[in-house]
């Protein structure tokens, strides 16, 4: 009796062991190579399956009947030819089905593959002692056999998972050295299973291959493997070289883009661009071989993106500093060294984020004051009305408006009204308490919320708080000095349950308060309802006036103080309505100068008057009193020479009378333009001296042809002493330096005869007559003996 094992020292030759190891080892790693060509191959993917398992299946072959033949037993063996032609089929195809199955990249794959590479080892090797003969018996021990197929299952499907797992050289050699472990394990333990029996009567088979020729066989076997294992080396190198130039002209790609990128094989980054590097704070070789988790901040952020694939999904990646950078990241797959990858494009959009917060802040925001704008105030006011109806707990509504702010727009300049608001918002809001707001809704329009139980009397105090602060605010300031607060007040449920109704109300306490002489507050009533909605229909209707010829010019004589000679007329406006009659002047010239009408209007005056006048028989002057608006137009000397030509009206009978607040608001551009106007011919006068600024520098810088006293100053001045002085004063200063002053608002004998003595040369006022259409053939005046008016006269055009 006979056991392989047993007899390793005297019947085994050692070197053909030695061979038979070489030749197993040269095999396993020409197989990993070739499996690893063929699975970046692509379409040649099955010629190399088939060249990687007759590596495999020859490899395994060849070890196995070289170390039979390194075996010399002391009785006459052989080999049948067929069954060890089979065994060399069963090996290949086996294998061959198992680097198959190993490449599917399923879950699992290349274990079942290692499986079936494991099965045609046993395989081959069971059937290729089979086909060994010998002049005896061969037992077997069924538990070593058992243990030799276990052992062979094992080492195989570790060394083919290894193999797929990476691809890197350490795993190369790893899972080659483990395959040729699985061949050498399986053949030792298959051999210590089999026990050799002689039997002097059996005789071998008179076709069996001896051992010669079977030497013959494994020398082809091992010479197609180093022809395979040549050519596996060869194609290593080629793909190493590909892998390698692919590798760096997408390295040189990547760099070039803006956008982050990384390739990822399963959860980890294989390798990354310079902008990913940048963008994480790490260098882009670093980042290679991380979890891709490192870098994202949700947990489930690489489901998000696996299931939008293709798609941009925003997340966050974390910096290596520790910041939260906002990303747009995409992922897509890609074929990356010949083998499927994932790449992930990240774009940093941060500014994108921040650039949309400012556009919401805008949204909702006012952008000079930075308060809240009338959509946000709106929404605002719609919740805390509908929690007010709900609880019955009262809110309230201050509406705020700022008193002659036109006025520093046209007087200072848009850029003084927009400083003006900022600081208006910045005092108003540092009074304001945690349970209220203040909005901007438009132009100098303001608004506050307060909510929380605010009755009537915190609103009243507010208010007055308001008022009182911005008063403070504006004494050093020339601008701020002449911009007042008004405040309309509003409450909620007790004047208004919806929000609509709420801000009407809380406007028409403004407007009340605007009307009892700005800078105060006003507290809705019911009645006040009527007089708002009468001054909307004086700006609406305001609006068609001139359309509908509901305008017409009065005159006012201007006549020499000694001996009551006419000098001319001051052309005033009138408006008659065909439903409300006369309005007044002075309540519609202040609406057309908000409503930003008065330049049409003052054209229409000023061409009707040009008309008129160029119809009398007597060649006297007429006064036309000009907006602030209009002397800062750069086309309004052009438009006065139109007209004079268009009327045939001579310059020198045309007046035009302006106020010294108009050469406040840009000082040059006013200056430019009177000086056009005295190019023309056309007279001008200072109209309303002593109300203003009355100041020296502007006599001196331009040469009006005369200055008008206000009529304030006029009226009692025969009684009251420092009327009489001021007076005496500005007709001292029209002398020195020889320019005529008309004196305003005469209305008695002894105002005249006061102002004859002072050495006034001419007047104008109830005395003469009031305003009224002119017969253009009245060439003389006679003083009426009760010149007392029965109204005050109103200022500018309106003025009587």
């Amino acid at each position: 009796m006979l056991t392989v094992i047993g007899c390793f020292t005297d019947q085994h030759d050692l070197r053909l062991v030695g061979l038979a190891a070489a030749i197993c080892a040269i095999a396993a790693l020409t197989a990993i190579r070739l499996l690893r060509h063929a699975g970046s191959a692509g379409r040649t993917r099955l010629t190399w399956l088939v060249v990687a398992a007759i590596s495999s299946g020859t490899g395994i072959f060849a070890t196995h009947f070289i170390a039979m033949l390194a075996f010399q037993p002391s009785i006459p063996s052989a080999y049948d030819h067929g069954l060890t032609l089979l065994s060399l089929v069963i090996a290949i195809c086996l294998t061959g089905l198992g680097l198959r199955v190993a490449l599917l990249g399923t879950q699992g794959a290349s274990w079942l593959g290692g499986l079936v590479v494991g099965l045609g080892i046993a395989a081959m090797h069971y059937t290729g002692m089979a086909a060994f003969e010998v002049t005896g018996h061969l037992r077997w021990n069924p538990a070593v056999v058992a243990a030799s197929i276990v052992v062979g299952e094992l080492f195989s499907a570790v060394a083919l998972s290894t193999a797929i797992r990476s691809r890197s050289l350490t795993s190369l050699l790893a899972s080659a050295a483990i395959l040729t472990l699985a061949i050498g394990a399986h053949h030792t333990i298959g051999m210590a299973a089999v026990t050799i029996t002689e039997n002097p009567l059996a005789t071998l088979s008179p076709h069996a291959m001896s051992p010669t020729w079977l030497a013959g066989a494994v020398a082809l076997a091992s010479l197609a493997i180093f022809v395979l294992t040549a050519t596996a080396h060869a194609l290593s190198l080629r793909e190493q070289r590909r892998v390698h130039g692919e590798t760096e002209r997408m390295r040189g790609l990547a760099n070039a883009a803006v956008e982050g990128l990384i390739v990822v094989d399963g959860h980890r980054v294989v390798t990354a661009n310079v902008s990913f590097g940048r963008l994480v704070g790490l260098a882009d070789a670093a980042v290679a071989g991380l979890p891709v988790s490192t870098f994202l901040t949700e947990a489930n952020a690489w489901q998000r993106l696996a299931c939008a694939m293709g798609q941009p999904v925003e997340l966050g990646l974390r910096h290596a500093a520790g910041e939260i950078i906002a990303v747009e990241a995409i992922l897509r797959r890609i074929d990356f060294a010949g083998k499927s990858h994932q790449a992930l494009a990240v774009r940093d959009i941060r500014e994108r984020k921040q650039a949309e917060r400012h556009i919401q802040y805008l949204a909702h925001h006012d952008a000079l004051t930075g308060l809240l704008n009338r959509t946000a105030f709106n929404a605002v006011l719609d919740r805390a009305v509908a929690a007010a109806v709900e609880t019955g707990a009262s809110i309230a509504v201050l509406c705020l408006d700022l008193d002659r702010f036109k006025a520093v727009n046209d007087l200072f300049g848009h850029a003084a009204g927009d400083a003006m608001l900022a600081r208006v918002a910045r005092c108003v809001t540092g009074l304001l308490g945690p349970d209220q707001c203040m909005a901007r809704l438009g132009g100098d329009e303001f608004a506050i919320l307060m909510d929380g139980q605010a009755g009537p009397d915190a609103a009243e105090d507010l208010a007055k708080t308001i008022i009182a602060a911005l008063a403070a605010q504006a004494s050093d300031r020339t601008a701020d000095a002449m911009v007042g607060v008004s405040i309309g007040i509003a409450l909620c449920p007790q004047d208004a349950m919806e929000r609509q109704d709420l801000m009407v109300h809380a406007d028409t306490a403004l407007y009340r308060a605007k009307a009892d002489g700005r800078g105060t507050y006003g507290v809705f009533e019911p009645e006040m309802g009527i007089a708002v909605r009468e001054r909307h229909g004086v700006e609406r209707d305001l609006e068609c006036a001139l359309a509908r010829d509901e305008f017409h010019l009065v005159y006012q004589k201007q006549v020499a103080a000694d001996g009551g000679a006419l000098l001319g007329f001051e052309a005033l406006l009138r408006w008659t309505h065909p439903e409300r009659g006369r309005v007044p002047p002075d309540l519609f010239i202040p609406v057309a100068e908000e409503r930003g009408t008065i330049s049409a209007i003052g054209m229409w005056v000023l061409r009707t008057a040009c008309r008129e006048a160029a119809g009398w028989e007597a060649p006297l002057r007429v006064a036309v009193n000009v907006s602030a608006v209009q002397v800062h137009d750069p086309a309004f000397a052009a438009q006065v020479l139109a007209v004079l030509l268009e009327t045939g009206l001579p310059a020198a009978r045309l007046e035009l009378e302006i106020t010294e607040t108009a050469l406040i608001r840009n000082f040059d551009r006013a200056v430019a333009t009177l000086r056009q106007l005295k190019t023309l011919g056309v007279g001008i006068a200072m109209d309303d001296f002593g109300t203003g600024y009355s100041s020296l520098a502007n006599l001196r810088a331009f040469p009006f042809d005369r200055i008008k006293i206000d009529q304030s100053f006029v009226r009692n001045v025969d009684t009251n002493a420092q009327t009489a002085a001021i007076v005496r004063a500005v007709l001292g200063l029209g002398s020195g330096l020889g320019l005529p002053v008309v004196a305003e608002g005469v209305e008695t004998p002894e105002e005249l005869a006061f102002l004859k003595a002072a050495g006034c040369a001419e007047v104008q006022g109830y005395l003469f007559g009031r305003p009224a259409p002119l017969n253009p053939h009245e060439t003389g005046i006679v003083p009426k003996a009760d010149p007392r008016p029965d109204q005050a006269a109103g200022p500018g055009w309106a003025a009587a």
